[in-house]
């Protein structure tokens, strides 16, 4: 699990370097410079001399980091064009100090050029540089950006170029990870930590592949942090998948039961038993309607169904509920919502199954989230619960604009574990895993191609069967999240996101689990 720090706990590690450390900060920058150019080099080991360095500079330690960054780029042999957005005057400190050492370099090296900005025609003079790198502003975002810089970061996208960020892309708002225009990055070096904004909503989206550069004060600053944000890594999916005892039989490898399915929606029942049993689940029952039993029953692995009176209605009523206690009771996790549909009967017999079987391992999705949304979550008590909800969905559950959610999304998701003592999967680019103490677990897999009817059931099934196999709902929400998402992955690498499908996820599951084993150990 990789630690992930807030702006303002990376920003107060200078101050500790300096004040605690006694490192001169023109030193710090010296590093960071150092490190940014190696990061680049390693990440993209083609560059050769051939390739031109467009570097955009502000006024401010980002641009001084770019000043340094040219310099280095410069000694080995790189042609570098620096288009300084600020005037000399108007710099200050470090970014100064760096700048003069810079322009000291133009009389002697005649592959440097020194560009002050003046209008967007200034940005047609590094049109022709094969890599763009963004010094503007760094953690400096905190709204809309303004002009000029809105519009020079829009010219800057535009360019057909490797485009890299020091720290932070510039227009991004870390502590949200929001932002209307942004500098759209292949690869961000972010310096001293990682920091949490990178890795989800726009940040995510933005930054491209996020290294971390060194700024030469090692961990000492860091080690001592209390974080709330953790980005998973495959070792940790691997490592709490639920162990299989050799003396295991079928009624302690986990029982599932799951609450599904309709006669408009009856694959999303399917997917999510199927699911669940192929991700290691001793015993699985399916709680279907009766008179479209035959479907479920003809495309089950080896669950059982058991169908319930409909009379030709196709969904769940408020009748059918107390034919279901013995299998609440029998079952280690119990997975309902999906395709079970909105009829005011079946929104009632859900609520009152949440209501009466209190502290039971529910994992709530789908059509169960819609019964408890406008904030008749508040009824019920969802202790030892996992909710799994898309971004519309928990909107609608906390009763919040969709805008509202993505500019406060960890926020909002710690506020409601908290105060529901439950544990949250929002679902997303990335998906957001949240335990009742409020931390929040970013995944770092997963791609487009999982954006498909179908993929969250499959999500609810594997989720369902590893909360059922072993008591940390924690690891268990760690390890499906994430390999649900790598299996996905595995399919873009080996086909293409276009093919990911529901049946292909779980066809290609258990191998996804053995590609980690292999991989790692």
């Amino acid at each position: 699990m990789i630690p992930l720090f807030s702006s303002d706990q990376v920003r107060s590690a200078d101050s500790f370097a300096i004040n605690e450390l006694k490192i001169p900060s023109i030193v710090l920058m010296e590093n960071a410079a150092k490190s940014i150019f190696h990061a680049i080099l390693e990440k993209y080991p083609y560059l050769d001399q051939s390739y031109r360095f467009g570097i955009v500079c502000g006024k401010g330690n980002n641009g001084g980091d770019g000043f340094a960054l040219a310099r280095h780029l410069i000694i080995s042999g790189f042609s570098v064009k620096v288009l300084s957005l600020a005037d000399e005057r108007d710099l200050k400190g470090d970014a100064l100090t760096n700048f003069i050492v810079l322009k000291n370099f133009v009389n002697h090296y005649s592959e440097l050029d020194v560009i002050f900005y003046q209008s967007q025609n200034n940005l047609n003079k590094i049109a022709d540089c094969e890599v763009i790198v963004d010094a503007i502003l760094g953690t400096g975002t905190t709204g809309t950006l303004k002009e000029p810089y809105n519009h020079i970061v829009e010219k800057l996208n535009d360019l057909p170029a490797l485009k890299i960020s020091i720290d932070v892309p510039t227009g991004l708002n870390l502590d949200k990870a929001s932002g209307d225009i942004i500098f759209n990055s292949n690869l961000t070096v972010t310096l001293a930590g990682l920091k949490t904004g990178l890795f989800y909503e726009k940040g995510k989206l933005f930054s491209g592949k996020v290294v971390k550069g060194s700024i030469g004060m090692g961990e000492c600053y860091f080690g001592s942090l209390k974080t709330d944000d953790y980005l998973i890594e495959p070792e940790d999916a691997l490592i709490h998948l639920p162990q299989k005892k050799a003396d295991l039989h079928k009624y302690n490898a986990g029982k599932v039961f799951v609450i599904a399915g309709s006669t408009n929606m009856p694959g999303a029942a399917v997917f999510t038993m199927n699911s669940a049993m192929i991700s290691g689940t001793g015993a699985g029952k399916l709680f279907f309607p009766e008179s479209i039993k035959s479907i479920a029953q003809n495309q089950m692995n080896s669950a059982t169904v058991s169908g319930y009176a409909d009379e030709n209605l196709g969904f769940l009523r408020l009748k059918n509920v107390e034919l279901i206690e013995k299998n609440i009771e029998w079952a280690d996790a119990i997975a309902i919502g999906p395709g079970l549909g909105r009829e005011s009967e079946t929104v009632d017999s859900i609520l009152t199954i949440l209501k009466k079987f209190k502290k039971k391992k529910f994992i709530i999705d789908a059509d169960a989230i819609f019964a408890l949304s406008d904030k008749n979550y508040k009824n019920i008590d969802l202790s030892n619960c996992v909710l799994t909800p898309h971004h519309q969905e928990f909107a609608n559950l906390i009763s919040v604009d969709i805008k509202e959610l993505k500019n406060n999304l960890l926020q909002l998701g710690r506020d409601f574990t908290k105060e529901t003592n439950s544990f949250l999967v929002l679902k997303g680019a990335p998906t957001v895993i949240f335990n009742p103490e409020g931390e929040a677990f970013i995944n770092s897999a997963g791609n487009s191609g999982l954006a498909k009817f179908g993929s969250g059931d499959v999500l609810t099934g594997i989720i369902s069967s590893f909360v059922a196999q072993q008591e940390d709902i924690e690891k268990s929400l760690i390890s499906a999240v994430y390999l649900h998402s790598l299996t996905a992955d595995l399919i873009q690498k080996n086909e293409s996101e276009f093919g990911i499908t529901p049946q292909k996820l779980i066809d290609e599951f258990p191998k996804t689990i053995q590609f980690l084993r292999k991989s790692i150990v």
